[in-house]
């Protein structure tokens, strides 16, 4: 090989060296960029765990260019023992940012941690008057405004972009929620109550109610008759003039319970699955609060 093809043999060897160099940083960004806090398409991508923190980020994030989604809602029950599906896991790769409930609710979030560590996780749990192991806190709407002040804080922070659009969405949301509270006024308070649910242990605390038993019913529990008869004896004993349960688990039991003692029973919901409006909270709320002004209406 005489000097002029070695030379021109260079040349391209170095043109082909910078062309791959080239590519291999261009890449190289456009992976860092997927791990940054803006997504390909420029938007912040916020996913949140269930249905509360969905209804929640929706209202705080009304009017601001991001993309807002939540992981697979479960068949059954809370997230308690929830596996992540195989379009979660998608959802989480390509999310900026995560909106949990907190307070131990979400137990598969050590795996998303330790998987995706770049991502920004907001616990909504923080500072709230959470009662001692019981994550359901959005049960009660003192602990669900504190929840979304949260949320709206750590959005300012991650988004300096859309602070305005969050800090006013919140407040709107938060006034609507203060509303709401004050209906709580007409329910009667202080009653004895056996519950069938550990989220109603919230609905107890806001209504002052004397918690007699607590049963957390769900799909993978089996009612024995000694529940039943220890059940039956609570209520007999302290006069218990109110079961508060949830309609899918909680039925059979109250049904057997109530054809035994006579006691009332109003159905609440959890507000863990619904519709994807704005206001879904809030009307599921306020059906909870006039079914239980309803049931204590004797008082």
């Amino acid at each position: 090989m005489n000097k002029s093809k070695k030379l021109l043999f260079v040349i391209i060897m170095l043109i082909v060296l910078t062309v791959i160099g080239i590519a291999i940083i261009a890449i190289s960004i456009s992976m860092s960029k997927d791990e940054s806090e803006v997504g390909k398409d420029g938007k912040l991508t916020v996913v949140t765990s269930f249905y509360p923190m969905y209804i929640a980020a929706l209202n705080i994030t009304e009017g601001a260019d991001i993309n807002l989604k939540n992981l697979s809602e479960p068949q059954t029950g809370c997230l308690h023992d929830y596996q992540l599906t195989t379009e979660d896991v998608k959802l989480l790769s390509k999310a900026d940012v995560f909106i949990i409930n907190g307070g131990g609710m979400e137990e598969f979030l050590d795996d998303v941690v330790s998987n995706y560590p770049k991502l920004k996780v907001v616990d909504s749990s923080k500072g709230v008057d959470a009662l001692e192991d019981n994550a359901h806190m959005w049960m009660s709407i003192p602990c669900y405004i504190k929840q979304v002040e949260n949320i709206a804080t750590e959005l300012v922070k991650l988004d300096p972009a859309n602070a305005d659009k969050y800090n006013a969405n919140a407040q709107t949301y938060i006034s609507k929620l203060n509303e709401l509270k004050s209906m709580e006024n007409e329910v009667n308070k202080g009653s004895n109550v056996v519950l069938f649910s550990e989220a109603y242990e919230y609905v107890a605390k806001d209504y002052e109610m004397e918690v007699k038993s607590v049963l957390d019913l769900d799909e993978e529990k089996d009612i024995s008759a000694k529940e039943v008869a220890e059940t039956v004896d609570v209520i007999k004993k302290d006069n218990v003039p109110l079961i508060i349960a949830e309609k899918q688990y909680g039925e059979k039991m109250a049904d057997i319970v109530k054809g035994e003692t006579g006691v009332n029973v109003v159905y609440l919901d959890t507000i863990i699955r619904g519709d994807y409006n704005k206001d879904s909270y809030i009307n599921a709320m306020r059906s909870n609060i006039e079914l239980l002004k309803g049931a204590l209406s004797w008082k």
